[in-house]
């Protein structure tokens, strides 16, 4: 048994050693689904939708330790030329990260802070999408380091072609 008290909010008063990251707010920041030809959209002509999502994340810095993340996903649902629906979710988290490196915050929070929000984005998409008389969009998981990843590449590249 440890002789270290345990505080009411679970312990986040006692001094840590390492890297500490805590949610301290988490939010629906912008939401818009359309369905710009309802009722017409629901008629099926036995051609299923195609839907391209796309993902973005943005941080910034609120002051001291706390930062804001946004999970922002797009999906976009057509069959042939016809868009059928256009959802577009920002989901937010205010975090309050300490002991990361400098070197490695950026990615601490386009990658941990996001793998955290994703649930709660993946079901509100869901949600919309069958309130909007649509089966609902299942996203699979996002390797959110894989995207940091391909958003460091393209930096890279516009800073190198900048360069030239």
């Amino acid at each position: 048994m440890s002789d270290t008290p345990l505080t009411p909010n679970g312990g986040a008063d006692a001094p840590t050693t390492g890297p500490s990251m805590r949610v301290l707010a988490q939010y629906l920041k912008d939401h818009s689904f359309e369905n710009p030809h309802a009722p017409q959209s629901f008629v099926d002509n036995g051609q299923a939708p195609a839907i391209d999502v796309n993902v973005d994340v943005n941080g910034r810095g609120l002051g001291g330790d706390q930062y804001e993340i946004e999970l922002t996903i797009t999906a976009k649902a057509t069959r042939g030329d016809d868009v059928a629906f256009v959802i577009e979710t920002t989901y937010a988290g205010a975090f309050e990260i300490k002991g990361v490196p400098q070197d490695q915050m950026e990615g601490v929070m386009l990658v941990e802070c996001p793998r955290l929000l994703f649930p709660y984005l993946r079901q509100i998409i869901s949600e919309t999408t069958i309130a909007g008389n649509f089966p609902p969009i299942m996203l699979d998981p996002i390797d959110f380091f894989g995207v940091y990843q391909q958003r460091k590449a393209r930096e890279a590249a516009a800073a190198q072609g900048a360069s030239a």
